[in-house]
């Protein structure tokens, strides 16, 4: 079994003209639905709160350092003396950092409505769920902790998204800084709001964490419609469009090599921990992104989705992987 190269200026034709009357009825019923669930989640009430800690703590003095503590006591931790608080107010890396954010960020506005709109979808389809309080600041770029989510905090380490270029990403691996940019950061919130949603499954096949990830990824298709798809999946468009010309001799590898039910959790290294690129030991491995269980698992997902719309969010999530399946009768696009 080979994996086809991607030719980006060639796309494959079917003969369709049979039955393209019902596949555009059919598609003009689905965004007629859409298009009205949209209009309700738009009323969903959801006021957001952010604060600006980062901003606060760039002008503050050393006088402002006890106020700060009383109202962010989470990011002081106890064990610290004021006077690390006051050296760092006159750090030159703070002050570049917090320089960099503001450049990048300014008021913030665009990425408050996202979050919005994002709250509103969970909100929608989560009714319970209680907003956290939104906190912006720098991290010193720990870029494995950008978001942080907790049941009434979330915080943004906005040093995080200032772009895969940036020079604060020197020495970071790309297939890592390509994901600091700010377009990745509703996606990045939708996400950790999926992790604490989705319970990471007992089962140990590849299949159920291969759909465990296609979950979380489908709850984004749900919660940020407006995001591309590689947005989602942080991807480049380049590599989505990889996926997407591979993905039956993707599947196919999955069934030859009996992958689906194997519990062996180097496969969790070579197709859903971030990597530069996926492990089919074979010579053009070079060429496939990262990740593509996780993109797979979403295609089952979709495809149970489909033809189960009226499922609902919290009833897939606490489905097994199994019954996904066997539910979704996946066929990769071909």
């Amino acid at each position: 079994m080979h994996l086809v190269n991607l030719n980006a200026g060639v796309l494959k034709m079917k003969l369709i003209s049979k039955y393209f009357p019902i596949l555009v009825f059919t598609f003009l019923i689905s965004c007629k639905k859409e298009d009205k669930r949209e209009a309700e989640i738009a009323k969903v009430p959801v006021v957001l709160e952010v604060a600006r800690f980062d901003r606060e703590f760039a002008t503050a003095g050393p006088g402002d350092i006890p106020r700060l503590k009383t109202q962010y006591p989470y990011l002081f931790p106890e064990q610290f003396s004021d006077s690390v608080w006051i050296a760092k107010l006159n750090d030159t890396i703070q002050q570049e950092l917090f320089s960099e954010v503001d450049k990048t960020f300014g008021e913030f506005s665009p990425q408050e409505t996202e979050l919005t709109a994002l709250f509103q979808h969970i909100r929608y389809y989560f009714p319970d769920y209680t907003i956290p309080r939104v906190v912006t600041l720098t991290t010193e770029v720990q870029y494995h902790n950008r978001v942080i989510l907790t049941d009434s905090l979330l915080l943004l380490g906005l040093d995080n998204y200032l772009g895969r270029d940036h020079h604060f990403y020197r020495g970071v691996s790309r297939y890592i800084s390509k994901g600091l940019d700010k377009r990745f950061l509703t996606s990045d919130v939708a996400g950790a709001f999926a992790k604490r949603m989705n319970r990471y499954p007992r089962n140990r096949s590849f299949l159920s964490r291969m759909v465990y990830y296609g979950k979380e990824l489908y709850l984004k298709d749900r919660l940020i419609p407006s995001a591309t798809d590689a947005e989602k999946i942080v991807y480049e468009p380049e590599e989505l469009e990889w996926a997407l010309t591979n993905e039956e001799q993707i599947w196919r590898y999955f069934i030859e090599q009996e992958l689906l039910y194997s519990t062996d959790t180097e496969l969790d290294r070579r197709f859903l921990d971030p990597a530069p690129f996926s492990k089919f030991r074979l010579e053009l491995d070079s060429e496939s992104p990262g990740r593509l269980g996780r993109y797979m698992g979403w295609q089952i997902v979709r495809a149970f989705m489909e033809k189960h719309p009226e499922t609902p969010l919290a009833t897939l999530l606490k489905m097994p992987a199994d019954e996904i399946f066997k539910g979704a009768n996946y066929k990769p696009q071909k």
